[in-house]
């Protein structure tokens, strides 16, 4: 107990000044080339475990160097680094000695700082530092355009993010507009306003743009949510024309929105006679196929879903079969959670020689989650995958083991690991890790979590300040107050910043024990 307490004392008085007590305890000795590159800097300042030594051998560079000046990439590597850490103070610092260097910079590594302020709540960061990019040298910032509107967006900042379209959409340095004008088409449509998003989209010829396949997608959707089907049957007319001439099977789920709509809507009879059309026009179905439905199902508007199905069957088997009809059609049907219907796709388009993709296998995995049928999703990773030949990926196991965890199963989900070792070619990452440690935390089960915490470090994947402090106080909760006072120290050692929740739990516990053993020791000496 006296190691805990006075570890902890050591830990405290460093904490003060994390800047300098980590400079001085882990300053690297690095072997310096003799010759430096931006290159060998960025590989060098990447392998650091603590962030401010990165920035510290990232400064030292230019005076150990005389001749050496930072390029693009290496301030890119520095500022992730930074960003990624939370170290927004030093971030900036390196953002604003960079525009200093006026060296040519590409549009990711502000794509990079937006999202560090945007975690960080930061929002008028975000917008000073998009007005100022043009003072970098930077040629192209289409991404850092799509991304600042996209977070003004889902901030409801609409006034913001309008602004931000008419100021910058049409300079030369946003190269393509098209992503954007998706974007404010769907958060118009997401807010009930269809009829605006019509009007931006009958602008776009005019904006020099031509409407994709996202763009009919998302504003079918929207009109026929609206309940404005001439608009939308209007809408598939001119998509006919644009962009399905050669017929394409990812459309299938944009021809189904409408459909349903109409059957929704109690008009069958015309979504039929729109069955038609799509079949000839936009799937380029072979004029001898032939698929005639029975409305008898839908008597006095009985059975629409039904209905329903069975348009889904014409469209999956009137058009030419094809690999991307049949993934658009199932990953359609199982966001809706519609698994029974989906799972029916799957048996025709393995019936017709196609093999499920590991897209519409995650898409099976998320929906069975959804529903708390998490078993079933483990199936599909273990028996149905393996089955079908196709080999999980790190991403599918993070949707079964999320699903596992949020299940109360994490102790099981953690088997996993082993597992994915075994596999060639599927390396557990950060994301992995980081679900089953908050999983078990979630659980209570500390112990373990710690265990997971220590292969995370040891795989070089760095935990973020979040899942550390959760860590550290669950291990003081069970009285583990040692090993919380050493991944305090690894957190130190890594830049981190303790929560003041993360303090007060290591000293009330090492304080509540101390008295504990003090109370001990008097009874004894008494007898």
């Amino acid at each position: 107990m006296s190691s805990s307490l006075s570890r902890l004392s050591c830990l405290c008085f460093a904490s003060t000044s994390t800047r300098g007590y980590c400079n001085i305890l882990y300053t690297m000795n690095i072997r310096w080339p003799r010759l430096l590159t931006p290159t060998h800097l960025s590989q060098i300042i990447r392998t650091q475990k603590n962030p401010l030594t990165a920035l510290k051998i990232f400064n030292e560079a230019k005076s150990k160097y005389p001749n050496y000046r930072h390029n693009g990439p290496v301030y890119a590597a520095m500022i992730g680094i930074l960003g990624n850490s939370g170290r927004i103070t030093e971030m900036k610092e390196v953002i604003d000695q960079m525009k200093i260097d006026s060296c040519e910079c590409k549009d990711s590594v502000f794509v990079d700082a937006i999202k560090t302020y945007e975690r960080a709540g930061l929002l008028d960061e975000v917008l000073t530092l998009f007005k100022n990019i043009p003072k970098f040298n930077c040629v192209n910032w289409t991404e850092s355009f799509n991304t600042v509107l996209q977070i003004m967006v889902n901030e409801s900042r609409f006034e913001t993010a309008h602004r931000l379209f008419v100021e910058n959409s049409c300079g030369w340095e946003v190269r393509s507009r098209i992503r954007s004008l998706n974007l404010l088409m769907r958060a118009l449509c997401e807010r009930g306003r269809s009829d605006i998003a019509l009007q931006v989209f009958q602008e776009m010829d005019y904006q020099g743009c031509y409407p994709e396949r996202e763009t009919y997608r998302t504003l079918m959707r929207g009109l026929c949510e609206d309940g404005r089907l001439n608009e939308a049957k209007h809408l598939l007319y001119s998509m006919f024309w644009r962009i399905s001439q050669k017929g394409s099977g990812a459309d299938i789920v944009i021809y189904r929105t409408l459909l349903d709509a109409f059957c929704h809507h109690g008009q069958v009879e015309e979504a039929m006679e729109i069955l038609g059309k799509i079949l000839r026009k936009g799937l380029k179905a072979p004029k001898r196929s032939s698929h005639r439905i029975d409305l008898s199902y839908c008597r006095d508007g009985q059975d629409v879903e039904r209905i329903k199905q069975l348009i889904n069957e014409a469209l999956i088997k009137g058009g030419i079969p094809s690999l991307a009809s049949y993934t658009a059609m199932a990953i359609d049907l199982y966001k809706e959670n519609k698994i029974v219907e989906a799972d029916k796709v799957l048996e025709v388009m393995q019936d017709g020689g196609f093999r499920p993709t590991p897209l519409i296998y995650e898409a099976k995995m998320e929906a069975l989650c959804r529903e708390g049928k998490v078993d079933e999703a483990v199936k599909v990773i273990e028996t149905e995958m393996m089955e079908g030949t196709c080999v999980p990926t790190v991403r599918l196991y993070n949707v079964v083991l999320r699903g596992l965890c949020n299940g109360g199963k994490s102790a099981f989900a953690v088997g996993y690991l082993k597992k994915m070792a075994k596999q060639v070619g599927c390396v557990a990452d950060k994301e992995t890790y980081t679900i089953l440690v908050d999983g078990l935390c979630r659980e209570g089960r500390f112990a373990e979590a710690s265990r997971v915490l220590e292969e995370m470090l040891i795989k070089s994947h760095w935990p973020c300040v979040e899942t550390y402090n959760v860590v550290i106080k669950g291990l003081c909760s069970v009285g583990r107050q040692y090993e919380a006072v050493l991944w305090l120290e690894e957190m130190i050692s890594q830049g981190m910043l303790p929560q003041s929740s993360s303090w007060n739990s290591l000293v009330s516990s090492v304080c509540c024990n101390l008295g504990i053993c003090n109370e001990a020791y008097s009874l004894l000496t008494a007898s």
